[in-house]
């Protein structure tokens, strides 16, 4: 029997913690959340995700990131997703076009928000493999 995948979440809005926790507990995942990038740090000693779910801008506009660099510097296999609001409120694009960008940008993939769920389930499907 395989074992039941684990997805740490990450975001600073209550609302979407709960919409993707229900999502994931739907498609038989193990979920983590955290609030904020110290909290998604401090759950990423004790809890070792299969998938990384977080937002771009928590409590710093680079929380995200830096979150991002912390799960691939612990668990370097496992896929980091980055969910962003910022790219349809501003028009700013934060996937890496450079070799540059794609060696300091450690998520997988960038998607937006609002992400659909058909989108997110794909994505997961093709990090994981499944």
């Amino acid at each position: 029997m395989e074992a039941t995948k684990r997805v740490l979440l990450v975001d600073d809005d209550v609302d979407i913690l709960a919409q993707l926790g229900l999502l994931f507990e739907a498609d038989g995942f193990e979920v983590k959340t955290a609030g904020s990038r110290a909290e998604g740090e401090d759950a990423l000693l004790g809890f070792h995700p299969d998938l990384c779910v977080f937002d771009l801008m928590m409590e710093e506009m680079d929380a995200g990131f830096v979150l991002s660099n912390t799960a691939k510097k612990l668990y370097p296999e496992v896929p980091v997703i980055l969910l962003t609001a910022v790219a349809s409120a501003t028009g700013m694009d934060f996937r890496p076009k450079s070799a540059t960008a794609r060696a300091w940008v450690k998520a997988d993939t960038i998607l937006d928000k609002p992400v659909r769920p058909e989108q997110l389930r794909a994505e997961v499907k093709k990090l994981l493999e499944v």
